[in-house]
């Protein structure tokens, strides 16, 4: 699996102005195993817990030790502004950017449950924005 993925990577990183976005499993393995070769950024998607919070900060390590570019995180499922403020604490204390935030959003739950994509089932959704802003600002570089 990881010879495939690395494959398809490798493919579309000598693509010319092309974007290629990989959503991995959460485990350091494939890192460990090249599929980082030709990356250019990597994004730890992180909820504002404490045990998910140092997990990203793990992974986060694990990329620039692997000397990837650009490492982030991106805090998925906030609710509120104290939730937003412990994560934005955590990536200060720890040197980590934080690169988009999605909020906690019902519809993409929902979504699931639908057996369909939360883009083609909420596609306005807060959730779905903010996903979208995070992967364009990713794409053109741009800090959100």
């Amino acid at each position: 699996m990881h010879a495939t993925v690395r494959s398809v990577i490798e493919v579309a990183a000598g693509a010319e102005d092309e974007v290629c976005i990989l959503d991995t499993e959460a485990s350091p393995e494939h890192l460990s195993r090249g599929t980082a070769r030709y990356a250019d950024s990597m994004l730890a998607v992180v909820e504002p817990y404490y045990k998910s919070l140092e997990t990203g900060r793990r992974m986060a390590l694990l990329g620039k030790d692997l000397g990837l570019e650009r490492v982030a995180l991106v805090a998925n499922k906030v609710r509120d502004e104290h939730e937003l403020a412990a994560v934005h604490e955590f990536a200060e204390q720890h040197g980590l950017e934080v690169a988009g935030v999605v909020p906690y959003d019902e519809r993409l739950p929902e979504a699931e449950r639908a057996g369909v994509a939360p883009l083609d089932f909420a596609p306005d959704s807060p959730a779905v924005r903010a996903i979208g802003e995070v992967a364009m600002a990713l794409a053109g570089d741009e800090r959100p």
